[in-house]
């Protein structure tokens, strides 16, 4: 059968294909034409969350390892990189520190070299933990690994040199195909709202929240342009946990929410994204409302969750 969709001309690799980020992505760029290879050693990400795309002319998942020699193998005519391997999951942070930081640097300047051999645009994905704080001596370790890993891929694609980079910062993304316990905020308040547990949240804990297909959105944009940044992604405004919580309570029909004092459980995103800057480079701005975007979540881990214990 002769294939009829429409092409681009565009050959976008995409690492970390098959994660949260990275499977909304791949998604994207087939429906408007490009070609997507993803690349994913499945440790973090899910082979079920590109299943659906298996079939799709254009797409190709290649389980490789950034880190590793043959990852990026025959992939001759490239004109774009997305560079989102590095795990965006806190659990998956700390319970593989070593093979974090390897990603953050090796895969990042593994992933900067095709770029370079390619001459090809590379968006490298970093984080807002640069620019964050610490309020919890508890946990200030772990997060002091996350906020690293970040650090180290977005001084990695600043100073890699001749090559048409650009860097973005996504905040608290959440949507469908969030797994239910990789640990972010977002995902286990909407597990724990459905199977009727208390949400413990911390009192004052201000975070930008932002909806998976905005966030796409974003970085599609970036990948177009020929901005450096670093940009933000995030959410229109700033909310608390507490009022994140509530929300997924009241939609979920189940669950209670319980405030806890500051000082004993996780450090926040001390600052909010710089969306003015983000539209006056990009053109984007979040469009989401809140009660949709975790309607939508709710939606789909429903679907998901009965056979999945926390």
């Amino acid at each position: 059968m002769k294939d009829e969709s429409p092409h681009t001309g565009n050959h976008i690799v995409v690492t970390g294909g098959a994660g949260f980020l990275g499977s909304h992505l791949c998604r994207a760029l087939l429906a408007r034409g490009d070609r997507v290879t993803a690349i994913d050693n499945l440790s973090t990400g899910r082979r079920a969350a590109v299943e659906n795309l298996m079939a799709h002319p254009h797409f190709t998942l290649r389980t490789a390892d950034v880190t590793t020699p043959g990852a990026f193998d025959d992939l001759a005519t490239i004109t774009h990189i997305a560079h989102l391997a590095c795990p965006g999951s806190p659990k998956a942070t700390v319970r593989r520190p070593t093979d974090t930081l390897r990603t953050a640097s090796t895969g990042t300047l593994a992933a900067l070299d095709l770029a370079a051999s390619r001459d090809a645009r590379i968006v490298v994905a970093s984080g807002p933990e640069i620019d964050g704080d610490l309020r919890n001596t508890g946990q200030a370790g772990d997060f002091h690994i996350h906020r690293l890993c970040t650090l180290l891929a977005e001084i990695i694609a600043r100073h890699y040199g001749g090559v048409d980079v650009g860097i973005v910062r996504p905040f608290e993304v959440y949507g469908p195909h969030q797994w239910p316990g990789d640990g972010r905020v977002a995902a286990t308040i909407c597990a724990a709202a459905l199977r009727d547990q208390t949400l413990q949240v911390i009192d004052g804990d201000m975070r930008s929240f932002v909806y998976i297909a905005d966030t796409v959105d974003a970085l599609v944009a970036m990948l177009d342009s020929t901005m450096t940044g670093p940009v933000d992604i995030g959410g229109p405004t700033a909310v608390t946990t507490a009022e994140f919580a509530r929300t997924a309570v009241a939609l979920a029909g189940s669950g209670w929410v319980e405030i806890a004092p500051a000082d004993i459980i996780a450090p926040t995103t001390a600052h909010s994204p710089d969306l003015d800057r983000t539209h006056a480079l990009l053109g984007w701005r979040p469009s989401t409302p809140l009660g949709n975007g975790l309607r939508y979540t709710l939606d789909w881990m429903r679907t998901i969750l009965s056979p999945y214990p926390p």
